[in-house]
């Protein structure tokens, strides 16, 4: 029996009205919910702000990824949001990480910050092309800067956290299905399979939203 508080719904919708019908059938104590930049983009921080009034904690996943900058303002606006989840791109660079951070020491939030590895929709050859290394090599050297920088945990395929492993950090993982379908991801996975390889946290999106 999976403990349902390890998952965070993807609401991967653009509709407001869709959306509400939504959460209006699923209880608070049972998941958490993802925002991501189709729904923020469109509808903004009201949107938090509802789920928070129906009693719902929220990751907002819009994987900063800017100048050191613009991302400690963009992370001091989230953070005023009261998300329980926000994530960064860690290819961003270390001193990105480290203004990321220092926001969320700035207003004293208890959000967790999370950084981004290599996305799962990326093979072995798309990471040649863009990092110039396999994926398993783009993973360490974005290891190396989460930890330097201090973050909560990473947003990462389940099938990369034998990679990233350390204590004291979460594991955030998308890709997971309960079906054979995997969507854009380059693997999919089982929330059982996703688990047993160390998942802290199971985001579902399409499996679950279809299924109401």
């Amino acid at each position: 029996m999976i403990d349902s508080k390890k998952i965070i719904v993807a609401l991967d919708y653009n509709d407001s009205e869709e959306v509400s019908k939504f959460i209006d059938s699923i209880d608070p104590s049972l998941c958490r919910l993802k925002i991501g930049k189709e729904l923020f983009t469109k509808y903004g921080p009201k949107t938090i702000q509802e789920f928070h009034d129906k009693g719902f904690e929220v990751f907002l996943d819009l994987k900063f990824h800017d100048i050191p900058t613009t991302v400690y303002k963009a992370c001091i606006s989230a953070f005023s949001l009261n998300v329980w989840m926000l994530n960064i791109h860690l290819s961003g660079g270390y001193d990105m990480a480290i203004a990321a951070m220092k926001a969320k020491k700035d207003c004293q939030s208890n959000s967790k910050l999370i950084g981004v590895t290599a996305l799962t929709s990326l093979t072995d050859d798309d990471c040649l092309r863009i990092y110039g290394c396999k994926r398993s090599d783009q993973l360490k050297r974005l290891k190396d800067i989460a930890l330097d920088a201090n973050v909560d945990g990473f947003v990462c395929s389940p099938y990369d956290i034998d990679i990233l492993r350390v204590k004291n950090k979460l594991f955030v993982t998308p890709g997971i299905r309960t079906d054979d379908k995997v969507n854009d991801h380059y693997k999919a996975i089982t929330p059982q399979e996703a688990l047993k390889l160390g998942s802290n946290y199971l985001v579902i999106g399409r499996s679950i939203t279809n299924s109401l």
